[in-house]
């Protein structure tokens, strides 16, 4: 058999044949270089001169080192049209409207989740009431790890750092008088076997309110990185069968809720996981590959699928890499749609993102300096064109966050877009010798890095050979060495560290008998709901499952049925059965 080619390999014969017209005159370019090497031997120190390229330290960076001034001699080649072009067209490294933020200012969809439902609920109303224009709802660690709140394993974590659902009752708790067809709504659900379970709790809910699903706008993350590298939990179905499911959700949510995007090609977990910003975008970009590959198989048109994923990326602190990196894999989405998958509707070219600043690089030392932080990190998102931004609260690095904090972050955004002037004018860094170069560099690693896990056997077999649990955990071994000498500079962690407390912060508390109160709910529903039914609709989810059939519709029945989350994973168990990760080998 032929081997088949990588996506770099593809890349490179098809963009071969396409003339390229660089932007700078040759002659110019040679006076240039002369002067420049003048300069050089005349004006800079020797110093400077061998030090000429110096790579910045910052948490989760991506260590690539920089020239101490950029100039037309870093990019000599560069054309306009082909790496830049206008805003709104072909390559888009300068966005995917044309107007950016003066036609649709970006999404200010702050992450919200504690207690029980009636508790994130209000939460909720706040931030609407306080200028949010989406909602962002995140879940506590059983309802992630798909156990009901009376399970053992849930004891002590209910309602704890998100929100606890275990059925459509609390679903419904969850949204009160929030109109679902008026809102869009991003509904954390991490992995693909989380999103076949409350994904169709969300549906049933909409349903009974008599909501066509049709007018239902949102995302759900459905992304298999995170339940089979990221995920600490006790118990993990096979990375194919995980695979498999992801595109079960993809293949119904596209037949049946048109404007919700049913992935969110998720980076920013894994980053925040300890690995760098490529490897973060190179293992969500094979991702997305392989999904597309296989809903090629299943008999869709590219185009019928692509113009609905979504991307999950991760700002840090080294801010000038963050810009590009939104910019360069803008542009490299656009040529794998072209060039590999022969995409034609522009819209399916588009990279279109959600970005959550950094919360690991937020310390609990001097907490209120991870305002600053968390203001540069969104800062550049927003310079680099996302389309949806959560800025996270200074007081996360001790808990879910006050509303005073909540609220200051969202203020966080709304000064940004207000006040500061910089949404008026669309990629105000485009062109700058350094920014086009950065962008083209960090361009090539990623694709470096998408060739590697191709060479690898792609996206699913690097996660069942270890291959990319191993590298996460040499980036992150390395990581945490630097900052321990003090090669990463941290402020007031091991630089600038004072002797003098800080003045305290009020620290979120959680409300108290939440894990109570759901063991009640949930020992009434199974009293209250018709249990032959529950019963039947769980034998058909697991008969699905075994036979290869997509699973989603089975799952709505089980929502319908008032089945509950922890006995849909149940079901899972054991119709999959049980996958050891190799990280616990």
């Amino acid at each position: 058999m032929k081997e088949e080619k990588t996506t770099r390999e593809i890349l490179a014969e098809k963009m071969a044949a396409e003339e390229r017209t660089p932007l700078y005159n040759p002659a110019a370019l040679e006076g240039l270089r002369r002067r420049f090497d003048d300069w050089m031997r005349s004006t800079v120190r020797e110093k400077d001169r061998r030090e000429w390229l110096k790579t910045p330290r910052t948490v989760l960076g991506s260590n690539i080192p920089r020239e101490m001034l950029y100039t037309p001699l870093s990019h000599p080649d560069f054309d306009y049209q082909q790496d830049l072009g206008n805003s709104g067209e072909a390559p888009f490294t300068r966005g995917i409207h044309a107007n950016m933020y003066r036609g649709r200012e970006f999404t200010m969809r702050q992450l919200t989740g504690f207690g029980s439902p009636e508790d994130t609920n209000a939460r909720m109303k706040f931030m609407l009431a306080h200028g949010a224009t989406g909602l962002n709802v995140l879940f506590d660690i059983p309802t992630i790890q798909m156990y009901d709140s009376d399970d053992p394993l849930s004891r002590g974590q209910v309602g704890m750092s998100g929100v606890c659902v275990d059925s459509v009752e609390d679903m419904d708790l969850l949204f009160k008088d929030i109109r679902l067809d008026e809102i869009t709504v991003s509904i954390v659900t991490h992995y693909p076997s989380n999103t076949a379970i409350l994904f169709p709790m969300f549906l049933a809910l909409a349903e009974e309110r008599g909501i066509p699903w049709e007018k239902l706008r949102g995302s759900v993350q459905n992304d298999a990185t995170l339940e089979e590298v990221i995920r600490s939990g006790a118990e993990f179905i096979a990375p194919r069968d995980c695979f498999r499911i992801q595109c079960d959700n993809i293949e119904f949510i596209r037949k049946n809720v048109p404007q919700w995007n049913f992935i969110t090609l998720n980076g920013y977990n894994l980053r925040e996981f300890g690995t760098s910003g490529v490897t973060e975008m190179a293992v969500a970009v094979a991702n997305g590959i392989a999904t597309l590959e296989e809903m090629v198989r299943r008999g869709y048109a590219v185009d019928t699928v692509a113009d609905r994923l979504s991307f999950f990326w991760s700002p840090a602190s080294d801010f000038f890499e963050e810009v590009a990196r939104l910019r360069a894999v803008r542009r490299l989405w656009y040529k794998i749609m072209k060039y590999r998958f022969g995409a034609k509707n522009p819209r399916s070219m588009w990279m279109r993102c959600h970005v959550q600043t950094s919360g690991v690089s937020l310390i609990r030392q001097e907490p209120l300096n991870n305002i600053i932080r968390a203001a540069y990190h969104a800062l550049s998102a927003i310079l680099g064109g996302a389309q949806s931004l959560h800025v996270d609260s200074y007081d996360e690095a001790y808990s879910v966050p006050t509303a005073e904090a909540a609220l200051l972050s969202l203020r966080t955004q709304q000064i940004l877009q207000e006040e500061t002037g910089i949404t008026d004018v669309v990629d105000p860094l485009g062109g700058s010798y350094y920014i086009e170069t950065l962008t083209g560099d960090i361009e090539k690693m990623i694709l470096d890095e998408v060739d590697e896990i191709e060479r690898g056997g792609g996206y699913v077999s690097v996660i069942e050979s270890g291959q990319l649990h191993r590298k996460i955990s040499a980036y992150f071994y390395r990581q945490q060495q630097e900052i321990e000498k003090g090669d990463i500079k941290i402020v007031a962690y091991n630089r600038y560290r004072s002797e003098t407390p800080p003045p305290p912060i009020n620290v979120f508390s959680y409300p108290e008998g939440v894990e109570e109160r759901q063991r009640e709910k949930l020992a009434k529903l199974r009293l209250s709901r018709d249990n032959e039914k529950a019963g039947a609709a769980l034998a058909a989810l697991g008969e699905a499952c075994r036979k290869g059939e997509n699973i989603l519709p089975l799952s709505v029945a089980c929502a319908r049925a008032r089945c509950t989350e922890g006995e849909l994973f149940r079901v899972f168990k054991e119709a999959f059965g049980l996958w050891r990760p190799p990280a616990l080998w």
